[in-house]
């Protein structure tokens, strides 16, 4: 496995990245890994290790490197009450036009990197992030040919680029998993989007994970479902293997 982490340009500065794919094979279809609120940690370059070892190039962004944060744990320490509020407060400072001027600056990064294809591209958002895979799909129809959401948040908004709206402008495959027990995502908003993505006939799944809180794909969650978190990478690998061969 190869594996750097570097600073990759951005409209609004340059976003700390970690980056791994196989050491042989090359070039390796690029996914994009966008993380979820409580931002860049371990447990979330080992979800890109597993995605590269089957052979691609994944991108792993800091999101809040405009807050000038890097890692949650690296900050001064907080009651969980103020913990949390802080961590809603960096959420809260990005936006999806932020995140989509973001997406062009990797994937003009690996379109420079021999390690990458210049080809058919992926993209998965984790909670927070959701919106922001579905939306570069959106965005870059003619470069991001999947993209999931698991337990995306704001699926359905009063905003143009609401992801049930968006969805309707991606020419990808998308993928939507929810639990069904998520305080951030109820099973209305979940309803609302898989209705209207049939109704328009978009190449959509939305999957309901039965008995399952938000988080259940992350290990080091207190809400980590092993069965549950295996299904959400059998669905990756194949959504994956499907529109990047």
């Amino acid at each position: 496995m190869i594996e750097q982490t570097v600073e990759i340009a951005t409209k609004d500065g340059a976003t700390t990245t970690f980056i791994a794919h196989p050491e042989r094979g090359s070039p390796h279809p690029v996914i994009v890994f966008l993380m979820d609120a409580p931002g860049i940690r371990e447990e979330l370059r080992d979800m890109c290790r597993r995605l590269a070892a089957v052979g691609y190039y994944v991108m792993l962004p800091n999101l809040y490197y405009r807050s000038g944060v890097l890692e949650m744990k690296d900050l001064p320490p907080l009651e969980e009450k103020e913990a949390r509020a802080r961590m809603f407060g960096f959420m809260g400072a990005i936006t999806i036009p932020m995140i989509m001027d973001d997406t062009d600056g990797l994937l003009d990064y690996a379109d420079r990197d021999p390690a990458a294809s210049p080809g058919k591209a992926g993209a998965i958002g984790y909670c927070m992030s959701g919106q922001y895979a579905i939306n570069a799909a959106a965005r870059r129809p003619e470069r991001i040919a999947c993209a999931a959401s698991l337990y995306g948040v704001q699926l359905v908004t009063d905003a143009p680029d609401s992801p049930h709206l968006a969805a309707r402008k991606a020419r990808a495959e998308l993928y939507f998993a929810c639990a069904e027990h998520d305080a951030y995502a109820p099973l209305e908003m979940v309803e609302a989007p898989d209705a209207s993505l049939k109704a328009e006939g978009v190449n959509a799944e939305v999957e309901l994970y039965p008995g399952v809180e938000h988080g259940f794909a992350f290990p080091q969650r207190a809400a980590y479902d092993k069965a549950a978190a295996e299904r959400h990478w059998e669905r990756l690998f194949s959504l994956f293997r499907r529109n990047l061969s």
